[in-house]
């Protein structure tokens, strides 16, 4: 699918990773709805921002709303919204509070599962290209989903999710002409790592074989770029991780 003409949806497109594919979407001649808890900066005439919790129906209904009133329909939609914790599940104090492991789910899977399920049948609604298509999803994901650390019990569980859910529902939208893509990032710099001394940053970036050091944001929306303009990308995950394998702590 070209982007160019075209609207995508950016959850947590204000900052990081969403960020970075908001102005790739914007540079390649598409519109941006920003989907996010709070705006970033001004990204012109565009882009317009919808303020949304990822995990309520009713904000992500009107943020799809606010793409097919102000840009005439939804094509894209890139799921960048999520939160991380690290906690053990037994830990000095005990166990895990079981309201904290729920959040990281609802948030990262429910909230991912919420944005596919509204954004589809909007974009069934759009006339298909010259191959059949109609509409791209793409969710993020995290190299944790394969090799979580400890500590990350939630957080990979919820991104093991994502993964699981990419094939069958690249294989039910098929039929409407959706394809359904999940991306898998390594460790990037994104506002999380900019938190940590800089002493940090550099080892986390040290322990990626190559290239050595934390990944852009720009290298994630620029693969999101290929996939939304490769037709054959559709229903796996992509790693997207420098060939780093997160070792148990």
């Amino acid at each position: 699918m070209r982007i160019e003409g075209k609207t995508a949806l950016i959850t947590g497109g204000s900052s990081g990773l969403g960020a970075a594919a908001a102005q790739m979407i914007l540079e390649s001649g598409g519109r941006v709805v920003v989907a996010d808890l709070k705006p970033g900066p001004d990204l012109g005439a565009d882009a317009i921002f919808a303020a949304t919790d990822v995990t309520s129906p009713d904000q992500m209904q009107a943020a799809i709303d606010v793409a097919r009133k102000r840009f005439g329909g939804l094509h894209i939609l890139i799921s960048c919204a999520g939160i991380v914790a690290a906690e053990r599940v037994v830990g000095k104090a005990g166990p895990m509070p079981l309201d904290r492991f729920t959040r990281i789910i609802q948030t990262n899977l429910v909230g991912t599962f919420n944005a596919i399920r509204l954004a589809a049948p909007a974009m069934t609604a759009n006339d298909p290209n010259e191959e059949g298509e109609r509409g791209v999803i793409i969710n993020t994901a995290s190299v944790a989903a394969f090799e979580g650390q400890i500590g990350q019990a939630a957080y990979a569980a919820s991104k093991g999710g994502i993964v699981g859910m990419t094939l069958p529902i690249a294989r039910e939208l098929a039929r409407d002409g959706i394809r359904v893509m999940t991306i898998a990032p390594g460790i990037f710099d994104t506002p999380l790592m900019a938190s940590l001394p800089e002493a940090a940053r550099v080892s986390l970036g040290q322990s990626v074989p190559f290239p050595p050091r934390l990944g852009r944001p720009s290298e994630y929306a620029q693969l999101a770029h290929h996939i939304i303009e490769n037709p054959m990308l559709n229903g796996t995950v992509i790693r997207l991780d420098g060939a780093i394998r997160m070792a148990p702590k």
